[in-house]
């Protein structure tokens, strides 16, 4: 069943939980992507929240998948800015093999931040976020 980023938006947390364990990690994506805030999920307010972010803050994700390496859209200019590796290793949150885009050694900003992707839909990748261990939001991305 293919899903959108505003199916995505009304679904319990459980649900994305569930979604997400049930996906396999995909290709490591190559091209842009446009980026969807998933916070307070299934709730009136969270596809607010998500157009709010997407109009400020941030937009997507550019992956270059030869290089292992991917960058932010951020700001209302949609900057190319802060780094991540990319590669596959297992999930914090279910130890299955996901997409790890991993801040750790590339960026002084976000370098406690790990994210985690899987595929969905074709083109949809659901993401967790993690700041140290601890789970922050989910988000998704449309290639």
């Amino acid at each position: 069943m293919p899903y959108t980023a505003a199916q995505l938006l009304k679904m319990s947390q459980s649900d994305l939980d569930a979604l997400f364990e049930a996906s396999p990690p995909g290709q490591i994506p190559n091209g842009e992507a446009d980026g969807t805030a998933i916070i307070a999920p299934g709730t009136p307010y969270s596809p607010e929240i998500a157009s709010f972010i997407n109009h400020f803050a941030w937009q997507g994700k550019v992956f270059d998948a030869a290089a292992g390496l991917l960058r932010n859209r951020i700001l209302p200019f949609g900057l190319n800015a802060i780094v991540a590796k990319v590669y596959i290793a297992a999930s914090w949150l279910d130890g299955k093999d996901c997409i790890v885009l991993d801040y750790s050694e590339t960026s002084l900003v976000a370098h406690w931040i790990r994210d985690e992707i899987r595929l969905i839909s074709p083109g949809l990748y659901l993401g967790k976020v993690y700041w140290d261990h601890a789970r922050l939001i989910d988000f998704c991305l449309q290639f």
